[in-house]
């Protein structure tokens, strides 16, 4: 680096001092002052300066994240449609990892999410032991990375017959991923778009039980720019990936969560996963 540096002329070093340890840095400055060229170049700390560019995705970008994105949709409908009453969610986990990477994954996005029955209510359960048990929800949060580029996929299904409290509270869902979906339009705030999905949540009397935001940005990382929370002002705007994923969370039951990752072309959104999801309910 040192020597990069001095053929490059190079009069200031910019570091980003979120991701940077201590001893990195001391590593880096110790051998810039070892091979004598330094030449007083400063090392300067920023945050923020690569995160913008990375909002808008190059072609290239979006079609390894819609890669990552088929290999997440394929394994969630082979192996939720071979799932049986008593596996464990730890077993359906695994199932979902072997499958993507067979697929062509160098690597899953994030540690898999399978959480039955009352596991659901916790949006980041950690798979366990416990066996599945037919009539209760069982939300998959899953993703696959493809050549550095993440996808993000939830579906929550049923094994067996849905009782009334689990047909209601996943159509409240659906209806606000669809709505969401279909009207979120470019300019928007990121504000606005979760605004969106929560004020029918909320009308459905599940207000308190929505407690995330309702999506994120995605590329390189899991989450990246732009946020999409009741409070963030990104814009939303052409070229951007991210999720819509509104959720709820009811302890001692469970809960309901329904995840795209989508691309905003032409001004509105554009759903890149395309796993089945429940037969639509009327809005």
């Amino acid at each position: 680096l040192p020597e990069l540096v001095a053929q490059l002329g190079v009069k200031n070093i910019g570091f980003e001092s979120g991701n940077l340890t201590v001893g990195t840095y001391n590593m880096i400055t110790d051998a810039f002052q070892n091979q004598q060229a330094k030449n007083n170049i400063p090392f300067t700390p920023t945050a923020g300066l690569v995160e913008p560019l990375r909002t808008i995705k190059e072609p290239e970008e979006l079609a390894l994240i819609t890669r990552a994105v088929e290999i997440s949709d394929a394994a969630i409908q082979a192996v939720t449609a071979t799932i049986e009453e008593g596996e464990s969610e730890r077993s359906v986990a695994w199932r979902l990892e072997k499958h993507m990477r067979e697929s062509g994954a160098e690597s899953i996005a994030f540690d898999t999410i399978v959480a039955a029955g009352p596991n659901s209510a916790l949006p980041h359960h950690r798979p366990s032991d416990r066996g599945i048990v037919a009539g209760e929800p069982v939300v998959i949060d899953m993703g696959a990375r493809y050549q550095g580029y993440n996808s993000d996929i939830t579906r929550t299904i049923c094994l067996g017959k849905a009782d009334e409290t689990f047909r209601k509270i996943y159509d409240t869902v659906l209806v606000a991923q669809l709505t969401a979906s279909a009207t979120i339009q470019e300019n928007m705030t990121s504000g606005e778009a979760d605004g969106i999905a929560r004020a029918i949540i909320e009308e459905a009397g599940y207000g308190e039980q929505f407690g995330h935001s309702l999506g994120h940005g995605i590329g390189l990382a899991v989450h990246e720019q732009p946020r999409v929370g009741p409070s963030a002002k990104d814009p939303m705007t052409n070229g951007t990936v991210f999720t819509i994923e509104p959720g709820i969370y009811i302890p001692g039951w469970g809960g309901v969560r329904i995840e795209d990752t989508v691309v905003m072309e032409g001004g509105q959104v554009r759903a890149l996963t395309q796993a089945h999801k429940r037969d639509n309910p009327k809005p």
